[in-house]
């Protein structure tokens, strides 16, 4: 049996069984179920309650509970009966446990929602490479932060950056191959000009990086670069050239003579900034798509738990973050102020998410039968055994 079926039945199950057991389950939402049909019954028992039905007040709890969420529930999802409501009873090992099913349900939608919206944003960044745009790929890396955010306060964790263990398997992002020659064409025409112009690093040197570019090579060669301009030494063919091999990439086969002869002899007018600009739009949309396959394989890993499982999701956003503030640098966008952290006015309130943690409250124990008879007065009273501690 699915166990998240399990969980999402033995909820409904208990509710059914227990209409008082909706009071415990506020922070829970139907859209949190995964089966439309009980996402129907779930709004539909809501709805009951907020409806003030009878059975609320009922000892024991009478069929009309049952018959009234089936047919409030069927008008808006077909194929429910009230069979299938007494197979959800059945289904409910215990109905006090309904937090702690609740908490499964939850759980299981954080794993859904993340991985719904890890898609998305891998799709932006794919439509955003094939365009040669970056403003897609930045959007959904905002909505998928905010859907992190939010999910974080609905399990009562505190959402932050952390690196996983043993990170996912992913298969290694490639540029979209209709983009894939105009990207390495914009990477050498970059390096050509910087080559031929020393002025040209002082436009890119503050927000481009190595590895912004997509062929190794290049990102090698623009980084001799970056070290010849650091130490204010000449910058033409014959001292980049030197530099390379003093890094080992002519040595090792990074970088081959035909290769260098390739960008330095294609040099052309061209403007060094705007060609940095092409590199990192390409950077971002790669980085984009990386995070976001890095986050779906997180989120299909099942012994996650939803904790670990948003920290690691922060984490792995970390790389386009970064690359952000760089290409807000490079377009002369102002960086924007750290806002104060409040809490969100529609959070859940303390009492949701001690719900939601499955923290629940232990049961006290019954007080002790009153005695019937004459309570022992002092000289009748026993002494304690000196033979045990």
């Amino acid at each position: 049996m699915n166990p998240l079926l399990g969980a999402e039945q033995a909820v409904l199950g208990s509710v059914l069984l227990d209409p008082g057991q909706l009071s415990h389950l506020d922070w829970l939402a139907p859209d949190h179920f995964y089966r439309p049909v009980h996402q129907a019954l779930f709004a539909a028992l809501r709805k009951l309650r907020d409806d003030s039905h009878p059975a609320l007040a009922q000892e024991p709890v009478p069929l009309s509970w049952v018959t009234d969420a089936v047919a409030e529930a069927s008008t808006h999802v077909r194929g429910l009966t009230a069979v299938y409501a007494h197979t959800l009873i059945s289904a409910c090992p215990r109905p006090a446990h309904a937090p702690v099913y609740g908490r499964m349900v939850l759980e299981g939608a954080i794993h859904r929602s993340i991985t719904e919206h890890a898609i998305r944003l891998h799709q932006a960044a794919r439509a955003d490479a094939l365009q040669g745009e970056v403003e897609g790929s930045l959007h959904y890396a905002d909505v998928l932060t905010g859907v992190l955010s939010d999910l974080a306060r609905r399990w009562g964790t505190e959402p932050r950056p952390v690196a996983p263990a043993t990170p996912p398997a992913t298969v290694p992002v490639t540029p979209a191959p209709v983009r894939a020659d105009q990207v390495a064409e914009d990477e050498r025409f970059l390096l050509a000009v910087l080559a031929e112009r020393p002025k040209a690093m002082d436009e890119v040197v503050g927000w481009l990086r190595p590895g912004d570019f997509a062929d190794p090579a290049h990102g090698q060669l623009y980084r001799c670069l970056g070290a010849l301009h650091h130490r204010g030494e000449p910058i033409d063919r014959v001292t980049l050239l030197w530099e390379a091999q003093r890094r080992g990439l002519l040595a090792d086969g990074t970088l081959s003579s035909d290769q260098f002869a390739a960008i330095c002899d294609g040099v052309g007018p061209g403007s060094a900034e705007w060609l940095g600009e092409l590199v990192m739009r390409s950077s971002v949309t790669r980085t984009a798509a990386t995070s976001a396959r890095v986050i779906r394989a997180l989120a299909e890993n099942e012994s996650l738990s939803p904790g670990r499982l948003i920290n690691h999701a922060l984490h792995a956003l970390g790389p386009l973050d970064e690359l952000r503030t760089r290409w807000q640098a490079a377009k002369g966008i102002p960086a924007p102020k750290p806002s104060a952290s409040f809490p969100a006015a529609g959070g859940p309130p303390p009492e949701r998410v001690q719900a939601a943690r499955a923290r629940s409250t232990p049961y006290l124990p019954l007080p002790p039968p009153a005695r019937t008879g004459p309570a022992p007065g002092p000289a009748t009273a026993r002494p304690p055994s000196r033979g045990h501690p």
